[in-house]
């Protein structure tokens, strides 16, 4: 917070019409707000203006002059670029896609079989589809399917492992802090404490954060780590973007940490020079996406001369798992789900974790048909299960989709299992999925 009262921001709508927000120039940061973070832009100001170079509002002048405009990149539309310059901003643009002569970017490496043109033509319709358009027996032989699953793999088979680590014990001292950096503060310092509790905060130990974002959980890590005087151990951040305001780069001792830019469907573990200088390899991560699981998982098991003894990764966002790179597809498979039907479980999953299970367009829909007084009973036109049925089904759906993972894991030479590693008043996303291998030497394949 930058101003002891800043100015009031507005209650945000779902859609982009949304009345803009008044301009907040007391706070001494750009006044344009930024809808998809919620938050105003905390670039600064140009001299004389109450907004930042990429939101200054277009003047009589500019809008003449085509070449002092600002257009949408057509690479990444959350950023804007002079048209002028349009040109020279394609080759440089982070969002570019690169060829690179990097050793350890191999394109789509862990992307997954690619799929033949007919079956990924349908993939994409099934995409497409809606649930509430499904008939009832196909719609409720998923959900069947789903259920038998669950009761005979899952149910009542994952613990609870709530531990804390030491080196969280300031941060979460400090009362003032929001609901929601405590809630980040928590799952670190539970993530922390599996690994000291599995005796993995050792000496000559890389530790590979996947999808490491700004750097919070590999922040505490270092710190752990420099606090208790490892030797020759590091911890290595992927991610595939350049992201600002990186909480690594505020740790004392830079040396811990080494920052890797790159898809994780490109990474070829093996030929990360950083990795060499260490004896063994642990793999975690804080809420990895849906498909980002399954190429974390991919990258690690393909590569047997840079095996990898730990795994830790903190599961969500199940609704963004795709078929050709979900790792447990034999087993899913072998289960009877079809491709189709796997679709429509990632579909499902949201069910646990939004509430209605309805999508923003259904809602806004619902909300005006309900303004118009037009039906009231039509929220539940196209439900066809109560919200408490709808949110165990959506649960049930992402275990099982978490089961198809450890069935692989298991097929590669790992011990696996799922575990509670926060109680689910901190985050509904309170599953981790824990690996160790049954060897534990680098040289073995």
């Amino acid at each position: 917070m930058a101003d002891a009262s800043p100015a009031k921001r507005p209650k945000m709508t779902t859609g982009m019409e949304a009345a803009a927000p008044q301009p907040a120039a007391a706070n001494g940061s750009c006044a344009h707000w930024v809808y998809r973070k919620k938050r105003y832009c905390k670039m600064t100001p140009n001299k004389g203006s109450l907004y930042c170079g990429a939101h200054e509002p277009p003047s009589e002048e500019s809008l003449e002059n085509s070449d002092a405009e600002r257009i949408p990149c057509p690479l990444d539309s959350k950023h804007t670029v002079f048209k002028r310059k349009l040109a020279k901003h394609l080759t440089i643009c982070n969002a570019r896609d690169q060829v690179s002569s990097i050793p350890y970017i191999v394109k789509n490496i862990n992307a997954g079989e690619e799929l033949d043109l007919n079956n990924q033509q349908q993939l994409d319709d099934d995409e497409k589809l809606k649930l509430h358009e499904l008939e009832d027996a196909e719609f409720y032989g998923v959900i069947e399917k789903v259920k038998q699953l669950y009761a005979t793999h899952i149910a009542d088979k994952i613990e609870e492992i709530h531990l804390k680590h030491a080196s969280l014990e300031e941060p979460l001292s400090h009362e003032e802090y929001g609901a929601e950096t405590r809630k980040h503060l928590v799952q670190t310092s539970a993530l922390l404490g599996i690994l000291d509790h599995d005796k993995q905060l050792t000496n000559n130990t890389s530790y590979i954060e996947f999808g490491a974002g700004k750097g919070q959980l590999a922040f505490y890590l270092a710190t752990a780590l420099d606090s208790q005087q490892l030797l020759n151990s590091q911890v290595v951040l992927v991610d595939r973007l350049s992201l600002r305001h990186k909480k690594d780069n505020k740790l004392t001792n830079k040396q811990l940490v080494q920052r890797i830019r790159a898809d994780i469907a490109d990474l070829k573990m093996s030929q990360l020079p950083e990795l060499q200088s260490t004896q063994r390899n642990v793999a975690l991560s804080k809420h990895l996406c849906g498909a980002a699981t399954d190429l974390t998982l991919r990258c690690i098991l393909a590569d047997g001369s840079c095996s990898t003894d730990y795994i830790l990764i903190a599961l969500c966002c199940h609704h963004r798992c795709s078929w050709r790179s979900y790792v447990g597809k034999a087993w899913l498979q072998a289960a009877g789900i079809t491709p189709r039907e796997f679709v429509i479980i990632t579909k499902m999953v949201s069910w646990a974790v939004c509430g209605s299970g309805l999508s923003r367009e259904r809602r806004k829909a619902i909300a005006e048909a309900e303004a118009h007084a037009q039906q009231e009973t039509q929220p539940e036109a196209t439900q066809r299960l109560c919200r408490e049925e709808r949110e165990s089904i959506g649960y049930q759906c992402k275990r099982v989709l978490d089961f198809g993972r450890l069935e692989h894991l298991k097929a590669n030479g790992y011990e696996a299992s799922l575990k509670f590693y926060v109680p689910r008043d901190v985050t509904l996303e309170n599953v981790i999925l824990l690996a160790r291998r049954a060897k534990c030497n680098k040289n073995d394949s």
